[in-house]
């Protein structure tokens, strides 16, 4: 029996097989709820998207690489995760540009007492392969063949809006959160939070750069303490906007992941996260924007019915002004409407 031959450079080839990761959810996956925590459920979703993806972009003869996340598209939390239920990841390559991969998550929630399951997430997902020799230099992704021309054609539809949020996203990320001293209850400043995290091995991947799912588990901590400090309630995740990865944090690295209300409805509120790395081992480089996104949450009462929002306050000290990012995101549609309630308490 012959080996199989890797497709040579260039060469197109089938979309791989999807795959499915899966583990039980044990007591420290929880939050303080009692429900499994959102940032281990996106980390369970990039760890599904990076292997995929790293597979693929090593299936031809060629420089050997790791797929980076690049972007995280709108994700949907559409129902709560318990301890003791079994996690099941599925992911799948659903297009590829010349240098990205997109990949799309379905997360299940498996009851193995009863045997039921009950689909809990969606993610789209984009990685862009890196080489081994030089983490800096991004490779060509192998094409990979459609069944039909309209999945391809969609897909590159896909690929360009993508790309021009990612832009949009660059273009305006130069803000920064001032602390407010003695703030008026409900105005920005009264719920900003931060928390300051040391980069260690433990966060990185073999080759020293942090994982995505690390990333955005301290952002969703973050903003979950924006909206409960903002709410004073319980209160859950309805879904992410758009996670966008700008630039790669290395191991050693002070991450300060800082987020802040922008925007209530009647029952949601959106919440800006952002991440700043500072190096402060190896060679000295400024601090810089890592990564940005928009988390909508609602709130719910002991009972788990929604509840209705506090108003975000139209007053608060001059640099404490929201106005611009609401209208954003009224236009952008992030949380100009309230969300379907899904239920995964932070």
């Amino acid at each position: 029996m012959q080996p199989s031959r890797a497709p040579e450079a260039g060469e197109t080839a089938p979309a791989p097989a999807a795959i499915q990761i899966s583990r039980i959810m044990r007591p420290d996956d929880a939050n303080i709820a009692g429900n499994v925590h959102g940032g281990t459920i996106l980390k369970m979703i990039e760890e599904a998207g990076a292997i995929i993806s790293t597979r693929h972009c090593n299936s031809q003869s060629g420089e050997p690489c790791v797929a980076a996340l690049a972007r995280v598209e709108r994700t949907d939390f559409l129902s709560p995760m318990c301890i003791g239920e079994v996690a099941h990841v599925s992911a799948e390559i659903t297009y590829t540009s010349k240098h990205s991969v997109e990949v799309q998550v379905q997360v299940e929630a498996e009851n193995i007492l009863t045997g039921a399951k009950t689909v809990t997430n969606r993610a789209t997902l984009w990685y862009v392969p890196l080489s081994l020799h030089n983490v800096n230099k991004v490779l060509e992704v192998p094409p990979i063949q459609f069944a039909q021309k309209d999945q391809e054609e969609e897909g590159r539809r896909r690929y360009e809006e993508q790309k021009l949020a990612r832009q949009e996203t660059k273009e305006r990320n130069g803000d920064v959160i001032v602390p407010v001293i003695n703030p008026e209850p409900y105005t920005v400043g009264y719920s900003q939070s931060s928390l300051i995290h040391l980069v260690g091995p433990s966060d990185c991947t073999m080759h020293g750069f942090v994982h995505g799912g690390v990333t955005m588990k301290l952002m969703d901590e973050v903003a979950g303490i924006v909206a409960a400090r903002h709410c004073k309630t319980n209160i859950v995740t309805a879904s992410v906007d758009a996670i966008n990865f700008h630039e790669k944090i290395k191991k050693g690295s002070v991450l300060t992941i800082s987020g802040r209300m922008t925007f209530t409805s009647n029952k949601s509120m959106e919440i800006e996260v952002f991440v700043d790395a500072d190096r402060f081992v190896g060679e000295p480089q400024d601090p810089y924007r890592a990564v940005s996104a928009f988390f909508t949450y609602v709130s719910l009462s002991k009972e788990g019915r929604p509840l209705p929002v506090p108003q975000l306050a139209e007053h608060g000290p001059p640099h404490d002004v929201h106005q611009p990012r609401l209208v954003g995101a009224q236009v952008g549609g992030a949380a100009s409407s309230d969300p379907p309630l899904m239920a995964l308490p932070l």
